[in-house]
């Protein structure tokens, strides 16, 4: 059954507008505590407790606050633990043994957007057979508990420092970070008050750029979506390395001392590869659609299978479960070690990386390059309302002709955006020319078969 509110990360848009609305969230915190209050494994009589953190955007205030109240006429408790980082929500409500965790946060989206996430009690994404449940829920009136059972609400003071110590037990016992100098951008987001002390207790030199959150700055030309800020950053202050995060601090992209950007990608390969070199087995990687193909080859190289889900650190979760394989991620930062943490963690993935690079003592530019990628060309296209792209007999053939001229050496991903009406044309190879021409041709044959369509086509258009 077709989720009616939740995407692939909960539930996100912009502030004021349905569905991130006061009252929406208000009845969206009821209806989740209504469903907890029926399925919780409590003993009869106590209730089930939510835990609730955000980012610093300004809209967190008014949805914590809804989401609060929601909860609380459900008859469930709620944890308050203000500003922290997506994955530091899921450990807690797996170290508190609670029922469920709630984010609000969008993430890498401007401070004008707003979102709620849920995890499970074992700090996961919720299976949709709940998440079904909480939207059904949503189409019932909205009620409230009797007095006596209305659930209470507390703050817990100390999960920063919780979620501190979690990330540094993540960082081999018998290995520091002494005599490196990390620059750390946290894109004014939720890891502000997090990263840098992780870093410098474990005995790294720490300068910082994006940790001075205001409201209205997150993600605003720093962060993980902005790494040309790090790398700048990184090449002023004469660093050995940058790490830049999002604004809830579930991604990461890296550069060296010149300012060399290192993506998802490529982390993930150096995370592979380390955990061979120190006789680890790796079953397997999961990666995306739209994850390198120069990602691809080198696992095949070193033996190592590797297989793509859709776009979504969700899917990556998904098919990890399923393979039963611990180590994956997204071109975009999003990097998964479960046998590290349950969910996608900027800092735990740092954190690893500067484990390879620590016991492998080598230069953090030949570390993080040793995967070269492949050049990959990405072009959007005004995608029409119900335009059979995926069938249309044009863009088939075109698709198949351009493959042939890849010879092997390449590949071809079409895909609708899940986030406005675009067509994502991407080709990518090893020739860079090669690359640009075709993704332009399909590009080009994409618009003229939609105008086409709908009658507006005129040749050379």
């Amino acid at each position: 059954m077709k989720r009616k509110y939740f995407g692939t990360d909960g539930v996100r848009g912009k502030v004021g507008e349905y569905p991130i609305t006061p009252d929406f969230a208000l009845r969206l915190g009821y209806a989740a505590g209504k469903i907890m209050v029926a399925e919780s494994p409590l003993l009869k009589g106590e209730r089930p407790t939510v835990l609730i953190g955000k980012d610093p955007r300004i809209s967190g205030y008014l949805l914590e606050a809804a989401l609060e109240a929601g909860f609380s006429a459900a008859g469930a408790d709620v944890r308050l633990v203000g500003p922290l980082p997506t994955p530091g929500i899921a450990y807690l409500t797996r170290a508190l043994r609670l029922q469920a965790g709630v984010m609000v946060s969008a993430s890498h989206n401007p401070f004008e957007d707003n979102g709620i996430k849920f995890f499970s009690s074992v700090g996961m994404k919720l299976p949709d057979k709940m998440e079904l449940a909480i939207e059904a829920e949503l189409d019932k009136p909205m009620g409230c508990v009797a007095s006596r059972q209305l659930g209470r609400v507390r703050r817990i003071d100390d999960a920063r420092g919780r979620y501190i110590e979690f990330c540094k037990s993540t960082f081999p016992g018998d290995c520091h970070l002494r005599g490196l100098k990390l620059a750390i951008d946290c894109a004014h987001g939720a890891a502000y008050h997090v990263a840098p002390d992780v870093f410098h207790e474990l005995g790294a030199e720490v300068v910082t750029i994006g940790c001075q959150p205001n409201g209205f700055n997150i993600n605003d030309q720093v962060g993980a979506t902005c790494p040309q800020t790090i790398a700048r950053f990184a090449r002023e202050q004469g660093v050995n390395l940058g790490l830049a995060l999002d604004g809830d601090g579930d991604r990461l992209v890296m550069t060296d001392a010149e300012g060399n950007i290192y993506d998802g990608d490529q982390l993930l390969y150096v995370m592979a590869r380390h955990r061979l070199e120190q006789g680890l087995p790796v079953a397997g990687v999961v990666g995306t659609e739209m994850s390198n193909l120069a990602l691809e080859h080198a696992l095949a190289a070193l033996g190592i299978p590797f297989t793509r889900t859709a776009v979504g650190d969700r899917y990556v979760l998904e098919k990890l479960l399923e393979c039963g394989w611990l180590i994956g991620g997204e071109n975009s930062g999003h990097l998964l070690c479960l046998d590290k943490h349950s969910t996608g963690d900027g800092i735990i993935a740092a954190l690893q990386v500067l484990a390879a690079l620590r016991e492998q003592a080598v230069a953090p530019e030949e570390l993080l390059g040793a995967l070269r990628l492949y050049p990959q060309v990405l072009i959007n296209v005004e995608l029409q309302k119900d335009f059979p792209w995926r069938t249309h007999p044009g863009i088939l053939a075109a698709v198949r002709e351009v493959e042939q001229r890849l010879a092997g050496r390449g590949r071809v991903l079409l895909r609708a955006s899940g986030t406005e009406p675009k067509l994502r044309v991407m080709v990518e190879g090893e020739d860079a020319e090669l690359v640009r021409q075709e993704a332009e041709l399909l590009a080009e044959v994409a618009r003229e078969a939609m105008c086409s369509a709908s009658g507006n086509y005129s040749p050379g258009h």
